[in-house]
């Protein structure tokens, strides 16, 4: 790595954790009030109060969490359904994902391995890039999907190991963005059960979507004769 890619990655994280500290200052006066009906809607102006702001610093978050792979992108997407809604949170988070996926896969295409390794274990990288399944055009897409969808995959590093790989890019930015939606429905629309006290109904929305996510995965691995998913998962670790 080199040094002016250091100093980068640190500045990039100082500016992550200054709008983590502003917005956690900010915010916490009216998020432990968030049980009563005063509190939820002294939060709604909080938000309301910061304008355009509050949209820069959760997509300055949303950037940091995959271009930096330092953040797991739920609690991002949960304050993002705390803010703008289920539906707004939805959008937000979706178009800043596409946005930030084409920034990076075009960065990996443009300057290659060298800035790929800036930004993950060179030995990882090596050992997914080199496996013939993911050197396979005909499995790729497919095998793409199946690890978007399926939760705690890396997703973030699969956005760079993208640019690496036989992938159509504009196939793979739509893949990278909407397989993901199962995950942000989810989190979205529990940050705005959150807001309006509904705590029960939160954790619901997280076991049916669970449920879903894992029905999909059982018929996924049951039609899938070769093992694909098994083998790419096995790869991933």
């Amino acid at each position: 790595m080199s040094k002016r890619t250091k100093v980068f990655k640190r500045l990039l994280m100082i500016i992550v954790l200054a709008l983590c500290i502003g917005l956690i200052v900010y915010l916490f006066p009216v998020i432990k009030n968030l049980s009563t009906p005063e509190g939820q809607l002294d939060f709604k102006n909080h938000v309301a109060n910061l304008g355009a702001l509050g949209y820069l610093a959760l997509f300055g978050l949303q950037f940091a969490q995959i271009f930096l792979i330092v953040l797991p992108g739920e609690p991002i997407e949960i304050l993002a359904g705390m803010c703008y809604g289920g539906i707004g949170g939805l959008i937000f988070i979706t178009v800043s994902v596409f946005i930030i996926t084409t920034i990076v896969f075009w960065a990996v295409r443009k300057f290659g391995r060298k800035f790929v390794y800036s930004f993950c274990s060179k030995e990882r990288i090596d050992k997914i890039e080199n496996s013939k399944l993911f050197k396979n055009p005909k499995k790729i897409e497919w095998i793409m999907l199946i690890l978007f969808l399926i939760p705690g995959t890396p997703k973030d590093l699969l956005v760079y190991i993208a640019g690496l790989l036989p992938l159509k890019p504009l196939r793979f930015i739509l893949i990278s963005t909407f397989a993901r939606l199962p995950s942000v429905i989810s989190s979205t629309f529990a940050g705005s059960n959150l807001v309006a006290g509904n705590w029960k109904f939160s954790l619901i929305i997280y076991g049916a979507t669970f449920i879903i996510v894992g029905l999909a995965i059982f018929i996924i691995n049951k039609f899938d004769k070769d093992k694909t998913a098994e083998e790419a998962m096995k790869i991933m670790k």
